[in-house]
C-alpha cells in the first residue's frame, strides 16, 4: 500500500490542490492564534465567579485535559498529515457512519467559532460611542449589529481568499500582538496591585468541588484553551508535517495554558477587595464594562484599559480569521471522504477551497440569528469541540492494534494508557458542560445526520464512485455512546434541568466506567486492517503539491 508518510513533504498532484506553504512557526502560530482569542478577555472573570480563587485549579485541570487530548492528536497528526485531520481519523478507524458523525462534530465546532469572535469584537467595541447601538442591553445584536457582524465575517473570508501563505503572514502578525498584550497586562497590573490576601479573604473555594469542576466547561476555560488542532487541520499544507505537527500542537498548548494560568492568578490578586466583598459570585467593577479593561481602569491604569479595548478587536479578530480557514478545510476533508458534495473540494489558483469559504460565511450569518450573544455560544462550542476531540482517542486505540507497521514520527509514551484516559477526560468535560447545553447540542447533531445522511443516501442510490460506505457494524457503539452521555447528563447534577439523581463524585465514576466500556467496545468492533488501509489510500495526500 501507499503510506501517507511517504507522500508528505514532496508530493506531486493534479493542478488545483492545496499548497504546502506553511512551516513550523506558521503551524504553531495558527494554533496559538486560535487559543488566544476572546477567551482571554472573559475567561478569568467568568471562572472566578463560578469557582472563586480555586478557579486556578480549574485552569490546571482544564490544561491537563487538553494536553492529554493534544498528545493523542500529535501522534495521529504525524501519522496522517492530511487536511482536516480531526474529521478523518474516525473515518479511517470506523468507516462511514462514524466518519460522517465526527466529521459533522468537527465542522460544527469550527463553523461556530468565527461568529462568536465577531460577537466578542462587537461587544467590546460598545465602549466607543460610534458602536454603542450595535448591541441591546441584554447583549444581543441589534439590526445594525447583525449587519456589522456580516461585514466582519466577509473580511475574514476575503483575507482567506488570498491563500494560506497570506493568511499565515497575517495571522503571524496578529498572534505576536495577541501574545504581547496579555503578557503586558499580567506584568503591568501585577507590579503594583498584587494582594495575596485576595486568595483567602472570602474563601479559596467558596463553591466547593462542584464550582471547580463546573467552571472547566461552563465558564469558558476549555473554550479558551481550544485551538491546538488548527495545526492539524492545516497538515495538508505543511512543508514538513511529520516533524512540525507534534511540535506545533504541544508547543501551542504550552504557550496558551501558561498565559491563561498567569492571567487567572493576576486577575484574582489585583482586584480591589470592594469588588468581591459580597462574595465572588457577585463580582462588580463599579459599572465599568470589560473584565480586563475594567480592572485596569479600576486600579488607575486607564491607558492600559484603552489598549485592552483595542486588543478586544484584534485578538478575537485573529481567532475568527483562522477558524474561517479551518471551517473550509474541514468541509474539504468531508467532501474528500464523500460525506458532502465534491464541489467543496474545488480550489482556486491559490489553492484555496473557495466554495468551503462561502459556506462558512453563510453559516456564520445563520449563527447570529439563534445565538445572538457571546455567552449563549460558549457552552455549545465547548461541548461540540470536545465531542469532536473524543474521536481521536478512539481512533488511536484502533490504530495501535491494527496499524503497528505505520511510521510514527512522534510516538506517544504510555499511549495505551493515555488514550483511554483522554477519552474519559473528554467525556467528563462534556458532562460538566451541563444538561441545558447538551440537549441543544443533540438537536444540532440530529440536523447533521439529516443533512449528511441524506447526501450519503443519495450518493449511494446514484452509484457515485465516492459514495461513503456506511459501516454500521464498525460503528455499532456510536448510538449507545451519544445516547448514553446524554442520559447520564440528564440524570446528573450539572446544568439547568438535570435531575440530580447521580450525585457529585459518583457521577465521575459513572462517566469513567461508561467511557471505558465504549472505548473497548469501539476497539473490538472497529474496521479491519484491510478496510482501514483502503480508506487511507482513498484520501492519501496527493492533493497538496510542494511549492
Amino acid at each position: 500500500m501507499t503510506k501517507v508518510d511517504q507522500a508528505a513533504p514532496v508530493a506531486t498532484s493534479e493542478t488545483g490542490g492545496l499548497r504546502r506553504d506553511v512551516g513550523l512557526i506558521g503551524l504553531m502560530w495558527a494554533s496559538v492564534g486560535s487559543i488566544i482569542g476572546s477567551g482571554w478577555l472573559y475567561g478569568a472573570e467568568k471562572a472566578v465567579v463560578v469557582a472563586g480563587p480555586a478557579a486556578i485549579i480549574s485552569w490546571v485541570i482544564g490544561t491537563v485535559a487538553i494536553v492529554l487530548l493534544a498528545l493523542v492528536h500529535a501522534e495521529l497528526g504525524g501519522m496522517f498529515p492530511v487536511a482536516g485531520g480531526t474529521a478523518r481519523y474516525p473515518h479511517y478507524a470506523f468507516g462511514g457512519l462514524a466518519g460522517m458523525s465526527f466529521g459533522w462534530f468537527s465542522w460544527l465546532q469550527a463553523a461556530t467559532v468565527a461568529p462568536i469572535e465577531v460577537e466578542a469584537m462587537i461587544g467590546y467595541a460598545g465602549h466607543w460611542k460610534f458602536a454603542q447601538g450595535l448591541q441591546g442591553t441584554d447583549g444581543t445584536l441589534t439590526t445594525s449589529g447583525i449587519v456589522t457582524a456580516i461585514v466582519l465575517m466577509a473580511v475574514f473570508v476575503g483575507v482567506n481568499f488570498f491563500g494560506v501563505r497570506a493568511l499565515a503572514h497575517t495571522n503571524s502578525a496578529a498572534t505576536w500582538w495577541k501574545i504581547a498584550i496579555p503578557l503586558a497586562a499580567i506584568f503591568i497590573i501585577a507590579a503594583g496591585n498584587f494582594h495575596g490576601s485576595n486568595f483567602t479573604s472570602e474563601g479559596f473555594a467558596p463553591f466547593g468541588a462542584k464550582g471547580v469542576l463546573g467552571a472547566i466547561s461552563s465558564s469558558g476555560i476549555i473554550f479558551a484553551l481550544l485551538g491546538f488542532e488548527q495545526a492539524i487541520q492545516l497538515a495538508g499544507e505543511s512543508r514538513n508535517p511529520q516533524r512540525d505537527l507534534p511540535r506545533a500542537t504541544l508547543g501551542s498548548v504550552a504557550i496558551g495554558a501558561g498565559i491563561y494560568i498567569l492571567l487567572q492568578i493576576v486577575f484574582i490578586a489585583a482586584l480591589p477587595h470592594a469588588s468581591f466583598a459580597h462574595g465572588w459570585g457577585k463580582l462588580a467593577y463599579a459599572g465599568i464594562s470589560g473584565p480586563w479593561a475594567g480592572l485596569a481602569t479600576v486600579v488607575g491604569l486607564g491607558w492600559l484599559g484603552w489598549v485592552l479595548y483595542v486588543d478586544a478587536i484584534i485578538s478575537p479578530g485573529g481567532t475568527g480569521l483562522i477558524y474561517t480557514t479551518a471551517t473550509s478545510r474541514v468541509s474539504y476533508g468531508l467532501a474528500k471522504n464523500g460525506y458532502a458534495p465534491k464541489a467543496l473540494t474545488k480550489t482556486d489558483k491559490r489553492g484555496v477551497p473557495w466554495i468551503g469559504l462561502i459556506v462558512s460565511f453563510v453559516t456564520g450569518i445563520v449563527c447570529f440569528l439563534p445565538f445572538p450573544s457571546w455567552q449563549e455560544l460558549v457552552g455549545f462550542i465547548t461541548s461540540a469541540s470536545v465531542l469532536m476531540y473524543a474521536g481521536a482517542p478512539l481512533a488511536y486505540g484502533v490504530f495501535s492494534d491494527r496499524l503497528p507497521h505505520f511510521e510514527r514520527p512522534y510516538r506517544l509514551p504510555f499511549g495505551k494508557f493515555i488514550s483511554p484516559l483522554s477519552f474519559v477526560v473528554a467525556n467528563l468535560i462534556i458532562y460538566w458542560s451541563g444538561w441545558n447545553t447538551l440537549w441543544r447540542l443533540a438537536f444540532a447533531i440530529l440536523l447533521g445526520y439529516v443533512l449528511m445522511g441524506s447526501y450519503a443516501l443519495w450518493a449511494n442510490l446514484k452509484g457515485k464512485p465516492d459514495a461513503p460506505r456506511m459501516d454500521f457494524k464498525a460503528a455499532q457503539w456510536l448510538p449507545a455512546y451519544l445516547l448514553g452521555i446524554g442520559l447520564i447528563s440528564w440524570q446528573g447534577s450539572f446544568g439547568e434541568g438535570s435531575q440530580g439523581n447521580i450525585k457529585l463524585y459518583w457521577d465521575i465514576l459513572v462517566i469513567a466506567a461508561f467511557s471505558l466500556g465504549i472505548y473497548y467496545w469501539a476497539k473490538a468492533t472497529a474496521s479491519k486492517t484491510e478496510a482501514i488501509e483502503r480508506s487511507i489510500d482513498e484520501v492519501v495526500v496527493t492533493d497538496a503539491p510542494a511549492h
